[in-house]
């Protein structure tokens, strides 16, 4: 087991860890407890009451936070022709077809966030999954980044759009903005993170539906949200 530095355990003195906090609570503790001397990120992990092995039990979208991630995000278009004059000109980071998947597949390349294909495009990354899917990158239609509209995904993912979805446990892991944002804007966009998979829940799903809620900075401990006040 990794050795916790002496931030950290000062800052596991700031509360009680198994408490279950309020959200403006919890909110200010992340942010005391945000010690690193860069500006860390603050995620959101959620374990929800479903069976992601299921179809019908399925959690995914996308959402735009109110107040961004607070990140760069570079992104990554595969379109040819007019469409890929569109991405360039909306301010895509990398826009390309097969040459860009070459260099994925050789190369190893990953310097890019988040992946956009228009709809013909599919063929040429669907040879990508093996690579993209495990790290998230797979575009996707219910997450708006197989899309025709390029001017619309990439304004809406460089304003602070953000993919939720289940892991293998159930959870989703989402980043929520910066510490640097302060409790109250971070507040807002963990309330529409809530929402969105709030309204997401299959009619399959049975029981409690939010499990467990923890906020964490990237390099401070995690802090227990109380799900009984977010509303299922």
């Amino acid at each position: 087991m990794a050795k916790k530095g002496k931030n950290y355990k000062a800052s596991l003195e700031k509360f009680d860890k198994a408490k279950l906090h309020e959200v403006d609570e919890a909110m200010k503790l992340v942010t005391e407890t945000s010690k690193a001397k860069f500006d860390e990120t603050i995620e959101a992990h959620i374990r929800l009451g479903v069976d992601g092995r299921h179809a019908d039990q399925q959690v995914r979208g996308a959402i735009v936070l109110p107040n961004g991630t607070g990140k760069d995000v570079r992104v990554l278009v595969f379109a040819k022709g007019p469409k890929a004059e569109e991405a360039e000109a909306a301010g895509a980071d990398y826009v390309g077809a097969e040459e860009l998947a070459q260099k994925i597949q050789n190369e190893n390349w990953f310097d890019f966030d988040v992946v956009v294909a228009t709809p013909d495009m599919m063929g040429v990354v669907g040879r990508l999954g093996r690579v993209l899917g495990p790290k998230g990158l797979m575009p996707n239609p219910k997450s708006g980044t197989v899309t025709m509209d390029l001017t619309k995904a990439l304004a809406e993912i460089k304003a602070g759009k953000v993919e939720y979805r289940l892991d293998k446990q159930n959870i989703v892991h989402t980043v929520i903005g910066k510490a640097s944002f302060g409790p109250e804007k971070l507040e807002e966009n963990f309330r529409v993170l809530i929402d969105a998979i709030i309204k997401a829940k299959p009619s399959a799903a049975k029981g409690q539906y939010l499990k467990s809620v923890v906020i964490t900075s990237t390099m401070g401990p995690g802090i227990k949200v109380n799900p009984a006040v977010l509303g299922q």
